[in-house]
Formats: C-alpha cells, sequence, structure tokens
C-alpha cells in the first residue's frame, strides 16, 4: 500500500521513522512518501521536504513566513494527489497537519486520514476538535488521559501507548555503559534545555547561573539535534558544562537529577528515574503566568503531572528564576528526602498508567485494521 507521512519538527521524525519501520514490518511492499526530517529518511521512502523548512514557532515567525507556510501547504496537497496514497498519516504539528487534512477531504481524495499523536486540545485551541471530528477519521493517542477527554468532546481516540516507553525501553536493554569516563566522579546533572532555539535562548542561560551554586555537580547538557556546537558554545563561554549530541539516553541513565525544559523530555526523564525540576521560561514571564488561567485549559503543563494528574515533579513555568530553581532542586540532591522518594513514587505510577512498549506496532495494527472498517 501507499502510505503519505508528515511530521513537522524533531519529535515527529522520531515518532514517524520508528512507525515506518513498523509500517515496513507489517506491509514489506509499502510505499512510503513523507515531510520530515534525516531520521525519516534513513528509514526509508522519499522525501517532499525537511521539516525544518516550515518549523516555525511564535506569532511573528509564523506571520514572517505565511507565503512559506502556504506555498507549502499547496505543494504538499499537490504531492499527495500525484501520489494517490491509501493512508495518509498526519503526526502532531496540528497547525500544519489539520489544515492538510482539510484540504485531502475537500478535495475528496482516496485516503484515508490518520492522526497519530493528537493535538494538545486539552490544554489550548479547544475549537480544534471541529477539525479533528470534521477531517480525522481515526485519531491514535499517545497519553492514556486523552481518550476521556476526546470522549467528553464526542469523539472517539484510542490509546495506543507512548512511543517514548518503547524507546527507553529499547535503549535500555542494549546499552553497555553510561556517560562516565572515569575522570570525573562527581554526581551528574543532567540540563535539557529543550529541542528549538528559541526554547534554548529563553531557558539555557537561566540553567547556567544554576550551574554556578552546584560545584560539586558535574553538568552535561543534551545538545538538540540539528543545531550545532558553535551555537552551545556562544551560549555556555566558560561555564564548566559538558555539551554532549545524540546522546541524551546515556545522559539521562547515568544522571542523579535533572533540570529539564517541559516537553516529551520530562516523560522521558521519568522514565529513567531521574529526579527532575521542569522550568519553561518566557518572555514577559511576570504576565505571562498571570494570564495562563485564561490561555491554558489545564492544570499542569508536564506530562508527568498530567498523565498521574497530580504534581510529581515542581513546574516551573513563564517567570523562571535561579532562585526556583535550586529551592525546588536541592531537596532532590538528597538521597533520603521526602521529595525524591515521591518523585521516584510517582514515577512508577506514570509507568503504569502508560502501559508497556509496542506503541508503534500498535498503532501500525490499528491503522490497517481501521483502512478495511473505512473501506
Amino acid at each position: 500500500m501507499r502510505y503519505y507521512i508528515i511530521a513537522g519538527e524533531a519529535s515527529g521524525d522520531l515518532h514517524a521513522s520508528n512507525l515506518m519501520h513498523s509500517l515496513k514490518k507489517a506491509d514489506p511492499v509499502a510505499q512510503i512518501r513523507f515531510i520530515g526530517g534525516d531520521l525519516m529518511a534513513s528509514a526509508g521512502g522519499t522525501m517532499l521536504r525537511h521539516y525544518k523548512d516550515l518549523a516555525y514557532m511564535g506569532i511573528w515567525p509564523v506571520i514572517s513566513h505565511i507565503g512559506t507556510i502556504l506555498a507549502a501547504g499547496k505543494k504538499c496537497l499537490d504531492d499527495i494527489k500525484e501520489f494517490d496514497p491509501d493512508i495518509l498519516i498526519l503526526v502532531d504539528y496540528p497547525g500544519f497537519n489539520l489544515k492538510i487534512a482539510e484540504l485531502v477531504k475537500k478535495a475528496n481524495l482516496r485516503a484515508a486520514v490518520y492522526y497519530y499523536i493528537s493535538p494538545k486540545l486539552w490544554a489550548w485551541k479547544s475549537y480544534r476538535i471541529k477539525y479533528i471530528k470534521k477531517y480525522i477519521d481515526r485519531l491514535y493517542s499517545i497519553l492514556p488521559f486523552e481518550t476521556e477527554y476526546y470522549e467528553k468532546q464526542g469523539y472517539r481516540a484510542q490509546y495506543v501507548g507512548n512511543p517514548s516507553v518503547d524507546s527507553v525501553t529499547g535503549f535500555k536493554k542494549d546499552a553497555t555503559s553510561d556517560i562516565g569516563d572515569g575522570k570525573d566522579p562527581r554526581p551528574v546533572i543532567a540540563l535539557l534545555a529543550g529541542s528549538r532555539k528559541q526554547e534554548i535562548n529563553r531557558n539555557l542561560p537561566v540553567m547556567l547561573k544554576v550551574v554556578k551554586r552546584y560545584p560539586e555537580y558535574r553538568f552535561i547538557l543534551a545538545g538538540a539535534p540539528g543545531l550545532d556546537s558553535r551555537f552551545y558554545k556562544k551560549k555556555i563561554g566558560n561555564s564548566s558544562v559538558e555539551i554532549r549530541f545524540n546522546e541524551t539516553y546515556r545522559i539521562l541513565q547515568s544522571a542523579y537529577a535533572a533540570i529539564v525544559t517541559s516537553g516529551t523530555a520530562a516523560l522521558e526523564t521519568a522514565l529513567f528515574d531521574v529526579p527532575q525540576v521542569v522550568c519553561y521560561k518566557m518572555p514577559l514571564g511576570h504576565i505571562v503566568r498571570m494570564l495562563r488561567p485564561l490561555v491554558v485549559k489545564c492544570r499542569y503543563v508536564t506530562l508527568v503531572n498530567l498523565i498521574d494528574n497530580s504534581q510529581i515533579v515542581p513546574e516551573i513555568v513563564a517567570h523562571v528564576s535561579v532562585k526556583g530553581i535550586c529551592r525546588e532542586l536541592t531537596p532532590l540532591l538528597d538521597r533520603e528526602s521526602e521529595e525524591r522518594k515521591a518523585q521516584l513514587q510517582g514515577y512508577e505510577r506514570v509507568k503504569q498508567a502508560l502501559g508497556p512498549a509496542g506503541a508503534c506496532s500498535r498503532a501500525t495494527a490499528e491503522m490497517l485494521s481501521a483502512l478495511i472498517e473505512l473501506k
């Protein structure tokens, strides 16, 4: 069969590439065309465009590149028409992907439209549910609490498991060594400052100031894919922080604690049983923090807390300070502290809620089964 897959950022590229491997295993003659990244390219298939050409974040970047985005949408639709897929699989990235879904349905193309990794409608832009209902044939969720949310909205979403469980489980099975090199015996604190330049520019400077407060620890920064060492070195300067690229899991495997920018990284940190402080600095932080209840519809912003519906890990959002991070981090560095023990106990509840590995294989089986129903 023919599959067309669209992923718009680094995390989508990772999850889509794993899904591609699963699809090819289930369908050895699968033909795949995609918008995505290097990981998807390595999985096989034909790339129309790299996601970096479309990865604009924030109001002004989107407005200033609207011509590029619209042109990409038209070219994508034309390419889908020409390829004539049996299944169109949209991976996260709702601003672009929901528009493509609309265009495909209005063009009356034969492709079944699936959404893998649901838009976070429970947090913001809940109005998008009308587009989901109208243009998405099946939605496959990777967060267990989403099925209840969609049910209340009158739409059936299916939880297939979480791909981060797959990734971490696979890494632990194959890992042979940690990040230690024998030269620095200090306990490791991992720094995960985000995957986008905007995130890193806001969060990393605060993290670097925190580093100075804990000379007895070794800080290792996980470099984001797609960003080179020169970008980080300008930020780090003379700091003692080490930078490691493509070794995030090895860093977490060795870490005693972590400071993490909210996102998938926080969930991965929990799966490695590493106590953490989550922070996400934003422009005009004081104002954003006051307005947050009017914009964000959920109680928490960190996946770990959302899954358990309780504050397992501390969240410092919008206005982030060195004092605030240190206040939450210091108790976690005491192996016998109640704060550290409570986080680790909370992680076990999250793992139970997520269920076992196998998200991609379950999603693939459900997608192929659903196609028979839709036809």
